[in-house]
């Protein structure tokens, strides 16, 4: 659909993946605080560490939404993107498994990436867009098709510039040292960038995506979480007080993934499964972990929700009552199953699903997992028990006037509700 232009003179809306956005008259941000629940920000509010935020949900929205499954990184941010499900986008994990080259492949080429994202295509049509994300591989999916614009990663920040990312000098621009991927000013240099770009570019749509390594390391209402939570709180206010609908939501929350001894709970599917159908010779199963990603000291590659490959001629329905039956699994799910239940893509996700129970997590063999060097018990997500987040606003959203009775509220709703206040009148 191209723009059209209103009898007012106004710009008119853009359908993107089936659903329509308001062209909005101020400044959009959305912020993505990677691993966030609910109670990281209510115990930095109780603890008095985030005095804006509790004055802005007393006059904005104070909300929860469902993420996209499996709660990871690459489905929930390509979801926030896209305004859509893993089914319509395609990305449903952070790495899967292609039977077509036998090839475990990263989800991070922007080719895999089957729709067009809210960016690209409000880009296309003269808008300003600003997407900064703290770490690099989502940054050419969140990229792709944009026309113009600024796009970079905290992570890479000292690369980039005005040719291939709309911007230079960042660190700079910023008054910061380029930052560890494995650090909370990681996520600050994010903020700290998006407010810059906000307060001198003034893009329409302004997408900040940050890391969760705060969150894998830290309990909400601890003191590194606690401290985080106020650097975000402060670069909460600048964006509010720049004019902008703001929406803070999460790609996943984060549970504890350990017994009472801060001992890690694991269920070694790939074990499990060579013990039932035999792993000498022949074609075997493949447990795939869609939380895989280059940065496993996070996690250990150890998430909640992981998919299987079977040999043609196994028993489908005697392997997945026999992982049903296995101690830490939550359930098992045939492909259309998940397909009807995750709106996932069912080229890209295995035979049988599996979730674990919130406590627990899904490994392939001991040797494959190294955790040794953790230094705080194992915290991870993937699973039903990170499906639920956070969704404020810093604005009134009045129920029934802009989400319609019954609604499911999903953190890919987040540009999808805040180009409507944008674009609402004052006061409305």
């Amino acid at each position: 659909m191209t723009r059209t232009q209103t009898a007012d003179g106004r710009r008119g809306p853009l359908e993107v993946n089936g659903r329509r956005y308001p062209w909005p008259d101020r400044p959009v941000v959305v912020v993505c605080v990677d691993g966030s629940e609910a109670a990281y920000h209510e115990r930095a509010v109780a603890d008095g560490r985030m005095p804006f935020l509790e004055r802005m949900l007393e006059r904005g929205a104070d909300l929860r939404a469902d993420c996209a499954m499996p709660s990871f990184t690459n489905p929930n941010n390509l979801s926030i993107a896209t305004g859509a499900p893993p089914s319509v986008h395609g990305i449903c994990g952070n790495y899967f498994y292609d039977p077509a080259s036998d090839a475990e492949v990263m989800m991070n080429d922007p080719e895999l990436l089957r729709a067009d994202t809210l960016f690209a295509r409000f880009s296309q049509q003269g808008a300003r867009v600003a997407v900064v994300t703290a770490k690099d591989k989502l940054r050419r999916l969140l990229g792709r098709g944009l026309k113009g614009g600024i796009c970079f990663s905290a992570e890479k920040a000292g690369e980039a510039t005005e040719e291939e990312n709309g911007i230079g000098k960042v660190l700079e621009r910023v008054g910061m040292d380029q930052p560890s991927v494995y650090s909370a000013e990681l996520s600050e240099l994010v903020m700290a960038a998006g407010v810059s770009v906000l307060e001198s570019e003034r893009p329409e749509l302004t997408y900040l995506s940050l890391t969760d390594y705060i969150q894998h390391k830290h309990a909400p209402g601890s003191p590194v979480a606690n401290a985080f939570y106020a650097m975000l709180d402060h670069w909460f206010e600048r964006i509010d007080a720049l004019g902008a609908v703001l929406v803070v939501t999460a790609d996943h929350g984060m549970n504890a993934k350990s017994d009472g001894a801060g001992e890690a709970r694991v269920v070694f599917l790939q074990d499990v499964l060579d013990a039932r159908l035999g792993s000498a010779g022949g074609p075997r199963a493949r447990v795939v972990l869609p939380i895989t990603d280059p940065y496993t000291v996070h996690h250990g590659a150890l998430g909640s929700y992981a998919t299987v490959h079977l040999p043609d001629g196994t028993d489908l329905a005697a392997v997945a009552a026999g992982l049903a039956a296995t101690e830490g699994v939550l359930e098992v799910l045939t492909r259309d199953e998940a397909c009807a239940r995750f709106e996932l893509p069912g080229d890209r996700i295995g035979e049988l699903v599996v979730v674990a129970e919130r406590n627990t997590v899904l490994g392939t063999s001991p040797e494959r997992h190294d955790i040794s060097g953790f230094t705080e018990p194992l915290r991870s997500h993937g699973g039903l028990s990170e499906q639920r987040v956070p969704f404020l606003v810093n604005v009134p959203v009045a129920p029934g006037r802009w989400l319609p009775a019954g609604h499911r509220l999903r953190n890919f709703d987040s540009y999808w509700l805040a180009t409507a206040l944008a674009a609402a009148p004052a006061g409305d």
